[in-house]
Formats: C-alpha cells, structure tokens, sequence
C-alpha cells in the first residue's frame, strides 16, 4: 500500500508516473532503511523539510547499488505528485541549492518541453558547489549549471533514463519559446550606452558637412546594428552549440545502437555454437551406444557358437556305440599295459646282457639310482 501511486495522480508519458524510474533501480528504493523510515506518509508539505536536509544528490552507489536519499525523494515527489506550484517554487527557492536541484529534476521527468527550457535555463546562471556521489561511494564535485545542463543535454542521470525532448532551435521555429536571452547581454548594453554617449559629445562641434554625414550614418543607428550584430552572433552561437550537443546525442545513440546490435549477434553465435555442441554430443553418445550394442552382439555370438561347439564335441564323444566298446578283445586292452612293463623293465636295465651289470642295475634300482650304461 505504501508503494502503490496517489489514486488522483495523472498519467505521464502515457504511464504510471513511478514506471520513469527502472524497475530495478525501483525496487531497490522500496527496500531501503530511508524509504520505509523517512518517506512514509509524506506530503507536498511536508517533503520540504525532507528535501531541506539532504547534504548529496547521485543515483546509486555501492557494491549493492544502494540508492541514495535524493532518489527516494525523487520516487515519492512521483508517488504523490505534487502540484507545479510546488514544483516551480522549488525551482525558484535559492536558499537551498539541493532543494532546488530536486524540483528541477522532477521538472525534468515529468515537465513539457517548454516548460523544461523556461524553467531550467535561468538555472545556469547559479555556480554553487554541489556533491555528487558517484557509483564507487566517493563523492565529486561538481556545480548547479553543470547539473542543469546535463539535464538538458543528456539521455542520462542519476542512474535513470531522462525522457527526450524536442531541441531548443525546433522549439523557436515553431513561436512557442522566445529565443534565449543571455544574462551578460545588459553589461555588454551599458557599455555599448557609455560609448554612444562619449561619440555624441565628441561630435557637437563638428561642421553641418559632417553632422550632415553623421546624421547619414547616426549613432543610434550602428547601435541598432551593432545591437543586432551582436543577437545574430549569440543566436548563432546557441545554434552552433544546441547543434553540437544534438549531434554527440545523435553519435552516442548510434553507439548504443551498434552496441546492442552486436550484443544480439554474439548471442546468436553463443546460441549457434551451443547448438552445435549439444548435436555432437548427441551423436558421440548414439555411436558409443551403437558400439556398446554391436559388441554387447558379438560377445553374445561368441558365446553361442563355443557353445555349439562343445555342444558338437559332446555328441561326437557319445556318439561311439557301447557294442564297439564291448567287441573290443582284452588283448587290446592288455597291450598298453605291457608295453609300459617292458619300457620299464627296459630303462631299469636289469635286462642287460652281461649278468654282473645286471645285478647292478638291480641293486640300483632297488636303491632308486638310475641304472649303468656300458
């Protein structure tokens, strides 16, 4: 309830008056200790003592982007939206050099655009100090026409986003604001008097040729042209510089703009690559679940065919009919047996023709010693 708009707020620019400010750099103003404390239940009567005390102006500082007090105050002047009265009182209060910087900021967001340049331009004539607290914390020092002329000039400040309005030169084109008249023009206007007035005295004593000559070319006269002279080469001057400043404007918006635009194609390349990555590991992970399967297939073929192998082996050992195996004669049986008798009786060499090497191998071959050889 505390953060919603005065019900009997108009709309700005087509919107609610609190959507000028980003909704970030909002919701960090509706989180913060000087809002919940300071702001609440404020009026247009009694934000002026409010105002009264802020010693600093800025956007946000900090590791946290904190916002400061004069953005708070900012946001509730939006919330409440006092009456341009208020506003322009102000503007027009030069006790207070902060108090004036707020209505001139407020003016600023939500002000038409002559109202803008008939309110704010009188302002640089003021070259009081002013602190500007940076986004590093740390304070800058800066002036009160420094600041209106941002306002003016810029499409930022204080960390907010100012809404456009028409140049100054348009502005006279179209008879709806006079053309800017500087403050120095009275001083140069008393000098050009006291020079009139030394000329005029100078030529009293002249001859009726020459105050016949000087009526031809009188003095008012070249004060009149060199009146005019003198608007043409100031207009001239706040042309030339309202055209300078509208074309850094320009140049900074064609920056942003290729900014962003090269922001978008570095994102589609990042989605493109990301893409690409996510295709081929999809296809590294379907060729190694084909590998697995392939050999998972093979495995299970070698297994079947070792056992069909053994399978075969088996049939052709059992295969042999048991009446073979009964017809065989026991001589056959027999053979191996004795063959492995007489290789034994053999390698003992008891065998051996001569008696005596016989009886040897004999005794030999009781004691488990291999048998002579002659």
């Amino acid at each position: 309830m505390a953060n919603r708009t005065d019900p009997l707020a108009k709309s700005i620019r087509g919107t609610n008056p609190q959507n000028l400010v980003e909704k970030i750099l909002r919701s960090k103003i509706y989180q913060n200790t000087y809002w919940k404390e300071q702001c609440f239940g404020l009026t247009a009567e009694t934000l002026v003592d409010k105002a009264m005390e802020i010693d600093h102006l800025g956007g946000t500082f900090g590791g946290n982007q904190k916002p400061t007090s004069f953005m708070c105050l900012v946001l509730k002047m939006l919330q409440i939206q006092p009456d341009k009265e208020i506003v322009v009182e102000f503007i027009k209060n030069s006790e207070y050099k902060y108090v004036r910087v707020l209505g001139a900021f407020y003016l600023r967001l939500t002000g038409t655009d002559v109202d803008v340049y008939r309110y704010l331009e009188p302002l640089y004539n003021d070259y009081r100090k002013l602190r500007l607290k940076a986004n590093n914390g740390k304070f800058i020092l800066t002036h009160v026409d420094e600041f209106i002329d941002d306002l003016l000039t810029k499409d930022y400040s204080c960390d907010i986003a100012l809404p456009r309005i028409k140049k100054r030169w348009t502005i006279e084109t179209i008879g709806s604001l006079e053309p800017r008249r500087s403050a120095l023009e009275d001083d140069f206007e008393e000098e050009e008097k006291d020079d009139d007035e030394h000329l005029v005295d100078a030529t009293e004593p002249m001859d009726n040729d020459k105050q016949n000559y000087s009526r031809a070319r009188s003095p008012t006269r070249d004060k009149d042209s060199y009146r005019k002279r003198d608007t043409d080469r100031y207009r001239d001057r706040d042309y030339e510089r309202d055209r300078g400043r509208g074309r850094d404007r320009d140049r900074e918006r064609d920056r942003d703009r290729y900014r962003q635009r090269d922001d978008k194609d570095y994102g589609r390349e990042r989605d493109r690559d990301r893409d690409r990555e996510g295709r081929e590991t999809e296809r590294r992970d379907r060729d190694r679940g084909r590998r697995r399967s392939h050999s998972r297939s093979r495995s299970r073929s070698r297994d079947r065919k070792d056992r069909e192998g053994d399978d075969r082996r088996r049939r052709h050992r059992s295969s042999a009919s048991p009446k073979r195996r009964g017809d065989e004669p026991e001589n056959t049986r027999d053979e191996p047996k004795k063959k492995k008798e007489k290789k034994a009786t053999k390698d003992d060499g008891t065998d051996h023709p001569d008696p005596e090497i016989a009886a040897a191998n004999k005794l030999r071959a009781s004691l488990g010693l291999k048998p002579l050889r002659v």
